[in-house]
């Protein structure tokens, strides 16, 4: 009978110890401490941030968009970037951004035509004025100053035409406003098929000159009226 006795208490410590232990080392389903964020979910938020940014940096850009030029940026320093962002006139916006990114953004949009420039590296060039030539002129003088050769355009995007490399010249000697001007001038001037060879040219090129001969006719106070009534 004592022995049985005896054998209580040390059965009863051994269970106190243990559930001592228990509570001071609980189990990780118990523990009440937060869980601190891991870097690299941190890394991974902050990137995907950026992305979306860049994503709506170029939808941004897109807003009266006239061209959208791709131009392969391999081996250009920091500095070389920013002498030819300073070259550029304010109607023209140079942006750094992955093609995935600027896919992303033009995906389902007539710029989506510039699919075939996704590779490689490019930099992004928005062109948010109808003077298209004088847009382009900045990068080609850049170009040649800086010996850029292989640093040409991946391509460009006009009216949701693609422009390969070797179409460029076409927008490049696109006639200014000025030019369609002096154009219409002489044809209302010449004989009646130097008129109809205007009125045939392109469609485009047909709404600036009447644009243009619209707003000369305003600012003369609706033009030639009062000249004609004799």
């Amino acid at each position: 009978m004592e022995a049985t006795l005896l054998s209580f208490p040390s059965r009863s410590l051994t269970q106190t110890k243990t559930q001592t232990h228990f509570l001071s080392n609980p189990p990780p389903f118990l523990s009440s401490k937060p869980k601190r964020p891991s870097k690299l979910s941190i890394r991974s938020a902050i990137s995907r941030n950026k992305k979306e940014e860049t994503v709506e940096t170029v939808k941004t850009q897109l807003d009266d968009c006239q061209l959208l030029a791709a131009i392969k940026y391999k081996g250009f320093t920091v500095k070389q970037f920013q002498d030819l962002r300073r070259s550029l006139p304010e109607t023209t916006t140079l942006v750094v951004a992955k093609n995935t990114l600027v896919y992303k953004a033009i995906e389902g949009t007539p710029w989506e035509a510039l699919k075939p420039c996704m590779k490689g590296m490019n930099a992004w060039l928005f062109v948010h004025s109808e003077e298209i030539p004088a847009a382009l002129k900045p990068y080609r003088d850049f170009q040649k100053e800086k010996k850029l050769e292989e640093n040409d355009f991946s391509g460009a995007v006009f009216e949701g035409k693609f422009y390969a490399p070797g179409d460029f010249k076409a927008l490049e000697n696109m006639p200014t406003r000025a030019e369609i001007y002096a154009k219409l001038l002489g044809s209302l001037k010449s004989p009646a098929s130097s008129l109809v060879g205007t009125i045939q040219a392109p469609a485009r090129e047909l709404v600036m000159v009447l644009q243009a001969y619209v707003k000369k006719l305003e600012e003369e106070g609706g033009g030639g009226g009062g000249g004609g009534g004799q």
